[in-house]
């Protein structure tokens, strides 16, 4: 390891007296989440900050360009959100890439972390980590197709590919082949074969120290980290020695606690979000989202830990779970499961 022990600032003063610095969107951003992060997720996640990079769930290529449904679908609110491909042939993923870009998406991220035999089928994902020279042909097509940020997803290793020098040699490659700028890195390896995707996201041992030494080796690259990070104080410790922080399922089933980083890890000047208020911008989306034919539940299941913690969270939920399915249901059913929470949240915030 080098002795280097300088470490980056996670607020530094703006230069301006009484203007908040400005930093780029994937200083903190909450990951894609298959089944999860939805557009509907990300359109409540929005009420909750506005400054995070957002990402969809992983698309594939060819649901992109050969499927019959709107992969492509978000709403003007999201932004900045980022596409998360899955995919590795050059050809497919550029074309996937300017669809994209017309439809406005803020940036481009490819899969090289997702570890689920059915990724693997597909020939994109954590698998791909074993042939470098694949994934930067992949990220220089879409850089050369599109103008909008190119970035790269992925581990500290696979199987038993899993030396820092290994993990070294991918990211130069990428850097130097693909031209891309840009990692997030999941600290920890991937089992290829043996672990679920949900086990393979708890077993593999955490090793942030082998992130940070990326930096010092790769100074001139942007990296995030990802994996087992629960709170902004945890991720202001990892912003001291790493560009951005990314968090998963403690975003998702926790999402409360995003009401701060907005104030915290951006430097905004505004006041916190208020939950409840939160929830009650939410109405003339769902409103609209039912005229079209979406059932309540599609959009209320992702906000189901928003008080977690709070005296009346279990009365919301339960609420929610029981009535949202409904046939019929609509903001009536939130503003009842609200009524059973605002009061104490309100408490708790004073």
């Amino acid at each position: 390891m080098h002795e280097n022990k300088e470490l980056r600032d996670p607020m530094p003063s703006s230069t301006v007296s009484g203007i908040a610095p400005v930093y780029p969107s994937n200083r903190f951003s909450v990951a894609p989440m298959l089944d999860w992060t939805d557009r509907h997720c990300r359109y409540f996640l929005r009420q909750l900050t506005q400054h995070t990079l957002l990402y969809t769930e992983m698309v594939t290529t060819g649901a992109i360009i050969h499927g019959k449904g709107d992969y492509l679908a978000y709403s003007e609110e999201e932004h900045p959100v980022c596409l998360q491909l899955g995919g590795s042939d050059p050809h497919d993923l550029a074309h996937a890439a300017r669809l994209a870009e017309a439809r406005g998406y803020d940036e481009i991220n490819l899969n090289v972390g997702c570890p689920s035999d059915r990724v693997q089928n597909g020939r994109f994902g954590a698998c791909l980590m074993a042939d470098a020279a694949l994934v930067a042909n992949g990220i220089k097509a879409m850089k050369d197709a599109v103008s909008i940020p190119v970035t790269v997803k992925t581990r500290i290793g696979i199987d038993e590919q899993d030396s820092y020098a290994f993990l070294c040699e991918f990211i130069n490659t990428v850097a130097e082949q693909g031209q891309c700028d840009t990692f997030i890195i999941h600290a920890r390896k991937a089992w290829l074969s043996g672990l679920s995707p949900k086990q393979n996201r708890e077993i593999p041992p955490l090793d942030y120290p082998r992130v940070y030494q990326l930096k010092q080796d790769f100074p001139q690259l942007t990296l995030a980290i990802n994996g087992g990070i629960k709170t902004i104080d945890e991720a202001k410790e990892h912003l001291t020695h790493l560009d951005g922080v990314m968090i998963g399922r403690e975003a998702y089933q926790n999402p409360g606690m995003l009401v701060e980083i907005d104030r915290q890890l951006f430097g905004a000047t505004t006041p916190s979000v208020d939950c409840v208020a939160a929830v009650e911008a939410m109405y003339p989306y769902i409103e609209k989202e039912l005229a079209q034919g979406t059932y309540l539940g599609h959009i209320t299941r992702h906000m189901l830990g928003l008080f977690q913690g709070i005296p009346g969270s279990r009365q919301w939920r339960r609420h929610l779970s029981e009535n949202a399915h409904k046939a019929g249901a609509d903001v009536t059913v939130l503003e009842q499961a609200l009524a059973k929470v605002a009061q104490q949240y309100r408490e708790s915030v004073i």
